[in-house]
């Protein structure tokens, strides 16, 4: 990567070039910002206070919530504030940061979406063996690779973007620095760095679909052999939202992805608004508030703090 290429700047086109939606899709998306910073920040802390919510399924919960945090942090900041600005260039090092930490952090919500189907497996179907196979230990050296893996993947990825040459146009038509579109401006052949990206995408979004894709039949089916009429249903009803989740996430994932450059059009907004916007809103409702082992520690916490302000109240009054 020549020095030359760092100066380059590109221009983002934005979500939309109309004046009139601007304002409305900024108070949207600031909302949906600070529902999705809101919602995650608690399930993190949440885990973190309550004893009933420290297993397995939790600590990838909270570590799920943190990964939701930081790949929404990497767009939306930047996307609101171009809906409020007419300059909406990016310097060359910024787009490939913002590029390589989107990737990075997008592999990783793969990657624990998997374990947690994983968790959820062993826990129904082998449960006499879930301390054992799904220990503290493992628990973190599952983390701790995907973390790793996730990042050596955008690394690669990102070279494979950022590494080619840029002498044409500068105009990235997209909200932020994606992979997909950014290579479509590389002057150079990109057919090699096509074939790496496809392959990474192979391994981390088809390989985690398929491994809780899985889990999740293996779950229906031992669930249909021995449970009673009440828990099939409230089975059956988690798992259908935790499919539907992952069917939006996913399936804009592949429509984004698994497809060549050439064969793109405007729907990718809509693709990438969805798993990049709308999906890390909606986790916490799916994965967490509908959840009742949640929703008792949220009621003990809240009756706790009360308790503790109460008590304080107390004490300043008789001083």
């Amino acid at each position: 990567m020549g020095g030359n290429q760092t100066q380059i700047k590109f221009i983002l086109s934005g979500i939309t070039d109309s004046p009139g939606a601007q304002i409305p899709l900024f108070v949207l998306f600031l909302l949906n910002y600070i529902v999705i910073l809101m919602g995650n920040f608690g399930i993190i802390i949440l885990v973190r206070v309550s004893s009933s919510l420290q297993t397995p399924m939790y600590f990838f919960l909270s570590h799920f919530a943190f990964t939701d945090i930081c790949y929404s942090t990497v767009i939306s900041p930047r996307m609101l504030a171009d809906l409020l600005s007419e300059d909406k260039t990016i310097s060359f090092l910024g787009c490939m940061m913002q590029s390589q930490s989107f990737t990075h952090f997008a592999v990783i919500e793969c990657h624990l979406l998997a374990m947690m189907a994983y968790d959820r497996h062993v826990a129904i179907c082998q449960p006499l063996l879930y301390v054992t196979i799904i220990s503290r230990r493992v628990c973190w050296q599952l983390v701790a690779s995907s973390y790793l893996f996730a990042f050596l993947s955008a690394i690669i990825c990102t070279w494979c973007v950022f590494g080619g040459s840029f002498c044409g146009p500068n105009r990235i038509n997209h909200f932020f620095c994606d992979v997909v579109p950014v290579l479509k401006l590389v002057c150079s052949d990109t057919h090699s760095s096509e074939m790496v990206i496809f392959a990474f995408v192979t391994i981390n979004v088809v390989g985690t679909s398929v491994i809780i894709l899985l889990s999740y039949i293996s779950i229906i089916c031992n669930v249909l052999r021995v449970c009673s009429a009440q828990s099939r249903a409230r089975a059956f009803h988690t798992c259908t939202s935790h499919l539907m989740a992952l069917a939006l996430l996913y399936g804009s994932a592949f429509f984004m992805y698994l497809q060549p450059p050439s064969s793109h059009r405007s729907l990718d907004k809509v693709a990438s608004i969805l798993y990049a916007v709308v999906n890390p809103m909606l986790n916490p409702f799916i994965y967490s508030l509908r959840n009742k082992e949640v929703k008792e520690a949220l009621i003990k916490c809240r009756r706790r703090f009360f308790n503790h302000w109460q008590h304080r109240r107390v004490v300043l009054s008789t001083t």
